[in-house]
């Protein structure tokens, strides 16, 4: 549960402990800052923490079950934030999200991560790197932690771009099977705007209680800028949001129009068909009269009309010839031949 766990006083790393009590006491004693990092606690384990630092219930429960939207709340003194990091996935060209809550106090940061990003122990090392930026307190950590998430923010976008290019590569050049890719990457959008949307609110709300809570006032100006980069992140994913409802529209008129196209050639396809049963059921009609009147006088009767009449046969011929002549010109005056 305990990724990493330090105290620091006035900038500098000075303990080191190896459980929460110890944690704990080193705190009192040394009259420092607290870090605790946690990954994934259960409600036990967590009960400690919250019970030694005076967590609210509400905010515990947030954080051990996870699944919480971006949100500032403050519950006296103490400070609540929940962010939810991503990184990209090249591999399978994906976007993955995390999440990480962040409990601010007076003299502690208990950071409580649930996934892989974002990396909080290179957010560690850069604070204890910038002793003068650790030094100005439990606020300094908290921009340093939010700095990295949105900085982590870059590749994603940048990935997003590059799959948005992709697919539009493929629909106009005639490839109008990406529906579904188009659809799973504007979900990946809508969850990236989801995450990034709400922290330029997050931000406003920390710059604006400065004042109030007596922040340093650097650490307002750190804040800004980090402020100013979520808002240029948070316009990009709207626009390509915007986009990828475009695209799907072309790609939705794409289809039709092969659609149409394949329904035309089937059609034609089938009236070439009837045209050709046509001229073939022409010549069975035509071949038939003549056969059907050989058939008749080819019986074996003795008492038949005309059997032993002297024009019988060329009449005959001349009846198979007529018939054939006659329903021929009918077929071709009715188009079927």
């Amino acid at each position: 549960m305990i990724v990493d766990s330090a105290i620091y006083v006035d900038g500098q790393r000075t303990a080191d402990p190896k459980t929460l009590q110890e944690t704990y006491e080193a705190v009192h004693e040394q009259h420092g800052v607290a870090w605790i990092g946690l990954y994934k606690p259960t409600e036990e384990e967590f009960a400690s923490v919250a019970e030694e630092f005076g967590l609210h219930p509400l905010a515990v429960e947030d954080a051990v079950q996870a699944h919480q939207r971006p949100k500032l709340e403050r519950y006296g003194d103490t400070l609540f934030v929940v962010l939810r990091p991503a990184r990209y996935l090249d591999r399978s060209e994906t976007v993955a999200f995390g999440e990480v809550h962040v409990f601010l106090g007076a003299d502690f940061v208990v950071t409580v991560r649930h996934g892989e990003a974002p990396d909080l122990r290179g957010v560690r090392g850069r604070m204890e790197r910038e002793t003068e930026l650790l030094r100005r307190g439990p606020e300094a950590i908290l921009y340093a932690i939010m700095d990295r998430v949105v900085d982590d923010y870059t590749p994603v976008v940048a990935g997003l771009e590059n799959d948005i290019d992709e697919i539009e590569t493929e629909v106009f050049g005639g490839n109008v099977g990406v529906g579904r890719r188009i659809y799973e990457l504007s979900r990946e959008v809508i969850e990236f705007q989801r995450a990034v949307k709400p922290l330029p609110g997050i931000l406003g709300g920390l710059i604006a209680g400065s004042e109030k809570y007596g922040v340093d006032p650097e650490l307002q100006r750190y804040l800004r800028d980090v402020q100013d980069h979520t808002i240029q992140v948070t316009e990009r994913v709207a626009g390509f949001r915007d986009l990828l409802q475009n695209i799907l529209s072309v790609n939705l008129s794409l289809v039709g129009l092969q659609q149409n196209e394949e329904i035309k050639a089937l059609t034609e396809a089938s009236i070439v068909q009837n045209d050709e049963v046509k001229k073939i059921s022409s010549w069975a009609a035509i071949l038939f009269a003549p056969t059907l009147i050989a058939g008749v006088y080819g019986m074996n009767f003795d008492h038949m009309p005309e059997l032993h009449w002297p024009f019988g046969y060329p009449f005959a011929l001349f009846l198979m010839l007529m018939v054939s002549v006659s329903l021929y010109l009918i077929f071709k005056q009715r188009g079927w031949l």
